[in-house]
């Protein structure tokens, strides 16, 4: 038991003893997974809208404040010796800040898994079509692969459990890079696009691209460039899953965890790097905004094309029950806090929660809408806004006062959220009042 003075109030802590039972690796399995999502595969279609070096500055920038915000959540998490991200909101601000940590968190990722789910259904019958000659709607393979796959695994007690599902799913998305890589050397640009006349015959003719197209650019800054920002963003949030993975790592202390944080992040930065030069770098102008419809023009019969397909559905259909487990935490954290853990209440949040991401995946208008306005939505809060203000308000002034120089970068930090959702906001409702169409969405 220990006395805390924090903000002019006397709170008491009950400082657990925390013993994980995840490995390191296997921490950083998870962790990699939770950050790797479905936004990688519009990546090389961000870099076609900034460019190159623009796009570059602005991957490593959200990288290295992704792992600062990691540490800010880590730090205060410390402080009051609990790791919840919904009770740190709780120690900053009471019962709202509890709440609002909660509904941020599973508003996030619904949309994650949504985004996850809407891949399946979109691809899953193509690939299925492709391999075995005949046609089944997406609305029931979502289903089926729920049942079969997902609900079971979110069933799991421990989110450490997952770690080999979770390196299972990265050994698919590290063939998916391999191959994207392997095919910038055997596609030209401009690239042939494979057309059907009719159901039985189809024929190769060259892209709507010339010469001019097949250029790399540095910079570029165009009306999509409004969505780039928010997809990256998107792309490097973990911060729901970083508490959780915390509780559980073996032998766990904040300079260890941080550590799972930054090799997950640097890891994750390069396959994300690789991807989208090499998917640029293959179709240029030409890319879409789903990097594996862009192959699919050139030769929709490819095999190895057809492989990667089905790697990215396992891939992302194995990292849906690791967002899921936050989602349930917080659920737990604001309707049964105090309650023991069981089995009904476990199985019946989780059931509760698959049920109704299938519902939603079937009103999605399309994979960049979700980029675009949850990452300009709840990312911020999650990666900036929400870290900064909780190690102003829980980090005691004993230890460092308002006018230090890490509660003034934190101050600043918060600052930098706001501004980065009403830009975003700003720039995809603009975009959407002009009526422009979205450059290859779906």
């Amino acid at each position: 038991m220990e006395l805390q003075k924090i903000n002019g109030h006397t709170f008491v802590f009950l400082l657990l003893k925390f013993e994980g039972k995840t490995s390191f690796g296997m921490s950083i399995f998870n962790l990699s997974n939770a950050i790797m999502g479905s936004g990688i595969l519009g990546l090389a279609f961000a870099m076609s809208n900034t460019g190159i070096v623009l796009f570059i500055i602005l991957l490593v920038s959200i990288a290295i404040l992704s792992a600062y915000s990691i540490h800010l959540l880590l730090r205060s998490a410390g402080i009051v010796g609990i790791r919840a991200y919904e009770q740190l909101g709780s120690h900053a601000f009471g019962n709202p800040g509890k709440v609002l940590a909660a509904c941020i968190i599973t508003v996030h990722n619904i949309g994650a898994m949504s985004s996850y789910l809407f891949i399946v259904k979109s691809e899953l019958p193509l690939v299925i079509q492709a391999f075995l000659e005949w046609f089944m709607n997406g609305n029931y393979l979502i289903i089926i692969v729920s049942a079969v796959i997902i609900f079971p695994l979110a069933l799991m007690k421990r989110l450490g459990y997952l770690g080999y599902t979770s390196g299972f799913s990265l050994s698919c998305m590290v063939f998916f890079l391999i191959s994207v890589i392997y095919k910038k050397f055997n596609i030209p640009c401009p690239f042939p696009e494979y057309l059907y006349e009719n159901t039985t015959s189809s024929h190769l003719h060259n892209s709507n691209m010339n010469s001019t197209d097949c250029e790399a650019k540095a910079f570029t800054v165009n009306s999509q460039t409004a969505y780039t920002v928010p997809i990256l963003a998107f792309a490097f949030v973990c911060h729901p899953e970083v508490l959780p993975i915390y509780t559980e790592l073996r032998n766990a202390t904040k300079k260890r965890m941080q550590t799972v944080a930054n090799i997950s992040i640097l890891a994750m930065f390069v396959m994300y790097l690789l991807t989208a030069l090499f998917g640029y770098l293959t179709f240029y102008s030409g890319v879409e905004s789903e990097l594996l419809h862009t192959y699919v023009r050139v030769d929709p019969l490819d095999v190895l094309i057809l492989c990667v397909r089905l790697a990215v559905l396992v891939a992302v259909i194995l990292t849906v029950p690791v967002v899921l487990f936050p989602i349930r935490r917080a659920v737990l954290q604001i309707l049964f806090y105090d309650k023991p853990f069981h089995w009904a209440r476990h199985i019946g949040i989780a059931f509760a929660l698959v049920f109704l991401v299938n519902v939603l995946v079937i009103f999605v208008p399309s994979m960049k809408d979700i980029f675009g306005l949850i990452g300009a939505t709840s990312a911020p809060s999650l990666i900036f806004i929400l870290p900064g203000i909780f190690y102003i308000r829980i980090v005691p002034e004993e230890q460092e006062p308002l006018k230090s120089r890490p509660k003034i970068q934190a101050a600043c930090f918060t600052i930098l959220g706001f501004i980065f959702m009403v830009m975003s906001l700003s720039f995809i409702i603009i975009d959407w009042a002009t009526g422009q169409p979205i450059k290859g969405g779906h």
